[in-house]
């Protein structure tokens, strides 16, 4: 029987941060995590905490237009972000994407991920991010082992 996904509800960027840098902390390197919202949902601010709570002091920005950035830990961990919005078709990035996924120091977060679907692992970290209602509260769903959520939580 499939988990339930984990739900977390951020009031502020500042939450969906510290959310994302708990999950940060407990990364070792291999793991995939596939981030799906709406433009402006919240994206980017997740990965920003996801690099703090992984030892990056990088300034992180949303990779649309280059379509990948790396980022270096300094524990030896990098941070492989991919974006594959502005795309109608994966070309060479797909090669990029599946070598990233191969590097066990790498934690490869990905953005509209649908264009390299049938690439991405079934072992990975799912994140949703929506607003439900008219103010400007995140519901963040995080389906994952529980290994994941009971070290963060």
């Amino acid at each position: 029987m499939p988990q339930q996904p984990f739900i977390f509800y951020c009031q502020t960027t500042e939450d969906t941060k510290a959310l994302a840098f708990k999950i940060g902390r407990v990364l070792k390197g291999g793991e995939v995590i596939e981030l799906l919202s709406d433009l402006g949902g919240g994206k980017t601010t997740f990965v920003k905490g996801l690099a703090k709570g992984m030892g990056i002091d990088s300034v992180v920005q949303s990779p649309t237009f280059a379509l990948s950035q790396i980022y270096k830990a300094t524990n030896g961990r990098e941070l492989h972000h991919f974006d594959f919005y502005r795309l109608t078709e994966p070309g060479i990035m797909a090669a990029e994407f599946a070598e990233s996924l191969d590097q066990s120091n790498a934690v490869t977060v990905v953005e509209w991920g649908e264009m390299v679907h049938n690439i991405l692992p079934k072992d990975r970290i799912t994140v949703s991010l929506s607003v439900p209602g008219d103010d400007e509260i995140r519901k963040i769903s995080i389906d994952c082992r529980q290994e994941y959520i009971s070290k963060v939580l």
